[in-house]
């Protein structure tokens, strides 16, 4: 079983270089989409390389900013599709389907008490740290918050993550390129 979740999971993750590769805003709107919606999908392996592949095709800064909306929009989707489930089918149904990631009742409870405390920051909060970002909708909807606050925290919580992230990708990019290219004779200087 491992073998075939390794070998899927490196399926997946080819399938998504070439999505950004070869359709790179598109792409990183269905990818953050997916990724929030199948938490197994690795968010750090969207948004840094959509920046690494913008700098490495010579995509200008100013260009990163509809590559930031892009994800920043697709993870929103995402987080709201999430939020929708849980608020439908309510704590039974979303405990049931948690236990297959471990989540028992008690971590469940935990999680809504630390939401009922911190409200609308820990939305936005969490949609800036791993993990947490795709796990905050379900206490959101569970705890009906109110849609239009969980849309505008999610967002600005997504659109700080996607910059970040992006951000870090192409000056990464861009510091390779750096590191890459020949020195020219007035660089190196004469014996």
């Amino acid at each position: 079983m491992t073998a075939n979740y390794v070998e899927s999971f490196e399926a997946f993750l080819l399938w998504l270089s070439e999505l950004l590769n070869g359709h790179l805003y598109e792409g990183v709107f269905i990818a953050a989409l997916l990724e929030t919606v199948i938490p197994p999908i690795p968010t750090l392996a969207i948004f840094p390389t959509a920046g690494f592949l913008a700098s490495q095709n010579d995509i200008p800064p100013e260009g990163l900013i509809p590559l930031i909306i892009l994800g920043a929009s697709g993870a929103t989707i995402g987080s709201v599709i999430i939020y929708l489930v849980s608020l439908r089918l309510g704590r039974v149904v979303m405990l049931r389907y948690m236990g297959r990631f471990r989540i028992t009742e008690e971590k469940l409870v935990q999680v809504e008490t630390w939401f009922e405390k911190h409200g609308d920051k820990a939305v936005f909060l969490c949609r800036i740290m791993p993990v947490m970002r795709e796990m905050i909708s379900i206490p959101a909807g569970l705890l009906r918050m109110k849609a239009p606050k969980f849309i505008i925290y999610t967002y600005a919580g997504s659109m700080v993550w996607a910059c970040v992230t992006i951000l870090a990708g192409y000056y990464f990019g861009e510091a390779i390129g750096l590191v890459a290219e020949p020195l020219s004779d007035e660089h190196v200087g004469s014996p």
